[in-house]
């Protein structure tokens, strides 16, 4: 599924436990921009008949107090996405849970293009359903097999695909390779080994036009200076958003993802000079200090505004 990239682009998704209602309860107002609603690992095996049940309850009241809140023109609060368990019972959850407030679905262990289309095709019918337009609700495998990882660029393709995630700590327990979090600061092998996974789901991403993939969760929640750097590294090697496990980690997470309100002044002025130059039959000028503008910078600059604030 394409994906326009001026589509505002959540920096920090929390993951928040199914089975937790006084979590739920708290977690719109934690200041992320999306949450991920947890019924795969985050719940026992034995409490996700209850958790599923506690989700759906959550999910009417949110969609109760949201209609009753929200204002033309203001922000309805964090999409809200649901991870759900892989198989038969997953297809349960999305079709039980798929209602007007949720986003999309997280597909936990997303083994392949078979499970993408079953998904697509109850929630085709639940959109009927439900009278909502196509494609409303959209689809976020989680790549946490070697398999998955190496069939990326066809799960990219899949109908409703709107990003995609690496589940590292699966993958990395797969191929043996020390989870970042862990590892030896100068352990460089295990490092350039993510970089090279990490860079191959983003060139599947840009090819087909997703938005950017979400960067893995840091399970270390109290070493905020570490969370920083490491979001600086994913930033560089072009991920926009990344996966919380803790409201601690949000505030840092935002931060090193949002433009400098210089870098959006600056990229608004470069659009505004290059549509004008479009208006005159030209499809290159050059921006403020000089430099040639074509449509490799403009994409640049719409990436830079598409970032939500």
């Amino acid at each position: 599924m394409t994906t326009s990239h001026l589509k505002a682009v959540p920096r920090s998704l929390l993951y928040v436990p199914g089975d937790r209602p006084e979590m739920l309860a708290k977690a719109p107002d934690r200041g992320a921009d999306a949450l991920i609603v947890d019924l795969e690992d985050a719940v026992p095996a034995a409490g996700k008949d209850r958790a599923l049940e506690l989700v759906g309850d959550w999910l009417d009241a949110l969609g109760s107090t949201r209609a009753q809140a929200v204002l033309p023109g203001t922000e309805p609060g964090p999409e809200i996405w649901i991870r759900v368990n892989p198989g038969a019972r997953g297809r349960e959850e999305s079709a039980r849970l798929a209602r007007p407030e949720v986003t999309g679905f997280c597909l936990a262990k997303c083994s392949g293009t078979k499970e993408i289309e079953a998904q697509h095709r109850l929630l085709t019918a639940a959109e009927e359903r439900l009278r909502l337009p196509a494609h409303t609700f959209v689809l976020a495998p989680l790549l946490e097999t070697a398999s998955a990882v190496l069939d990326v660029h066809r799960i990219a393709r899949a109908p409703r695909v709107r990003h995609l995630q690496l589940g590292e700590a699966d993958l990395c327990a797969e191929l043996g390779i020390t989870m970042p979090d862990t590892a030896d600061r100068d352990s460089a092998a295990a490092g350039a080994a993510l970089v090279a996974i990490r860079t191959n789901v983003l060139l599947a991403s840009a090819a087909t036009g997703l938005l950017p993939p979400v960067g893995p969760v840091s399970t270390d929640f109290t070493d905020l200076d570490a969370l920083a750097r490491s979001t600086r590294t994913l930033r560089g090697l072009g991920y926009r958003s990344r996966a919380c496990i803790h409201p601690n980690q949000l505030g840092t997470v935002n931060d090193v993802f949002t433009p400098t309100t210089d870098e959006v002044t600056a990229a608004r002025a470069l659009l505004e000079r290059f549509e004008e130059a479009a208006r005159d039959g030209s499809g290159v000028t050059t921006g403020p200090d000089g430099r040639m503008v074509d449509a490799a910078v403009v994409r640049a600059a719409r990436r830079v505004l598409a970032v939500r604030r």
